[in-house]
């Protein structure tokens, strides 16, 4: 077996240096045309085309998202792999976020391990993921039972740090509104209730509980409704309010000390309130210790060392950590910038096609499909990465014939 799977791996670094042009082109074309959440059609259709050519059953339209794909390769159902593929960009600075790179690598991963691997080793999936910027498509994607025969999923992020795994919180968006009575402020000032200021109110408030949450914690707020002219009392006021937490579980008690304090304001300022999530909820990242050991060391390879995230540094969140409380998963980062740089910047988006870009993406796709080759052909790795993630290598993972039906 170990030569095999040595075999497989050479095989994967052919593979992908033959590819390698048509990678960076893919990566550019995306760099040039940037879509946003739910809207990548362009996006998905390159991608999409570029795995059916190469023979992958390819399936659109996926859990009911218009810009979602999971193209399949393989002639077993399991053990199976997903490559995760997001294109999505950031309105006004296109892909600050580097999401052409991390689309590129993610397709040549999947392209480059069946080509590895051959047809009967396992299955490999690539599934394209929208709107991880906002909308979360691989909530959608998860909750509709996308990952539910795969054995991991694995995908990368460009960044201004070269992590192991991502420090990735929790996060959602609440919408809070109070509800008044208008008046004159000055003809009947009496008869008014100001909604305006029970929301100033819960700003306070929440300023209040902030000094007190633990690490990983914050809830930051802005006003979508403060009412409509000066003379006026507002008879309603409203408030957009993102929350995010260390862990899924640390948010909805987040959410709950929110809820607590509106409705104390509320009583406090005889209104009436209303609070709803306005987003999915993104649930916190689980790494697959096993997993992302194997990606760092193929990655070392390519003279890229990973090493632990800064204790208590934070990247922000992504619906990534939705995949990964249903499957083992990895979402190292690998630097394109200096440390002293920062996502989401012009600097950024110039950097995700720049040469130092196109280097890392290659070597990501390398170590991904080096990865992916491990995983289907070694039941003990299944074994130890669902056995970090809490459960038992599931019986559909040993080899099953693929369902006729298709993808």
């Amino acid at each position: 077996m170990a030569d095999a799977v040595h075999e497989a791996l050479g095989r994967v670094v052919k593979e992908v240096a033959v590819r390698a042009e048509r990678l960076w082109e893919v990566a550019l074309a995306l760099h040039a045309d940037p879509e946003y959440a739910f809207e990548e059609h362009r996006a998905a259709r390159l991608l999409s085309g570029e795995l059916e050519r190469e023979g992958f059953t390819v399936r659109r339209d996926v859990a009911g998202l218009p810009t979602a794909f999971a193209a399949r390769a393989g002639t077993v159902r399991r053990p199976a792999v997903a490559l995760l593929l997001e294109y999505d960009a950031l309105p006004g600075l296109g892909h600050a976020c580097g999401h052409n790179l991390i689309a590129a690598a993610g397709l040549g991963a999947a392209l480059a391990a069946r080509a590895a691997l051959g047809e009967g080793a396992g299955a490999v999936w690539a599934v394209g993921t929208p709107a991880e910027e906002g909308g979360g498509g691989k909530v959608t994607e998860t909750e509709a039972g996308v990952f539910d025969d795969v054995d991991a999923a694995l995908m990368f992020h460009p960044g201004v740090h070269s992590w192991q795994w991502a420090p990735l919180t929790a996060q959602t968006q609440y919408r809070i509104g109070f509800h008044g009575r208008a008046a004159h402020p000055t003809g009947n000032p009496t008869e008014g209730v100001d909604a305006l200021a029970a929301l100033i109110q819960l700003f306070n408030a929440l300023a209040a509980v902030g000094r007190r949450l633990p690490e990983g914690s914050h809830v930051q707020g802005i006003v979508t409704d403060g009412g409509l002219a000066t003379n006026i009392v507002p008879e309603y006021a409203e408030g957009l309010f993102g929350l995010r937490a260390a862990t899924t579980t640390a948010l909805e008690d987040l959410a709950g000390e929110v809820l607590t304090c509106a409705h104390g304001v509320a009583r406090a300022m005889g209104t009436a309130v209303t609070f709803g999530r306005a987003t999915p909820r993104y649930e916190h990242f689980r790494d697959s210790g096993a997993l992302s050991a194997r990606f760092a060391r193929h990655l070392a390879r390519a003279g890229i060392d990973l090493t632990p995230p800064a204790p208590g540094v934070y990247l922000g969140s992504s619906d990534i950590g939705n995949v990964s409380g249903r499957v083992p998963a990895i979402h190292p980062y690998v630097a394109i910038m200096e440390p002293d740089g920062c996502d989401h910047t012009p600097e950024f988006a110039a950097a995700a096609a720049s040469h130092r870009g196109r280097n890392v993406m290659l070597a990501a796709t390398e170590a991904l499909a080096c990865t992916a080759v491990e995983l289907l052909l070694s039941a003990q790795l299944r074994e130890q990465a669902w056995r970090e993630h809490g459960s038992r290598v599931p019986v559909a993972a040993r080899r099953q014939p693929v369902i006729p039906s298709g993808c």
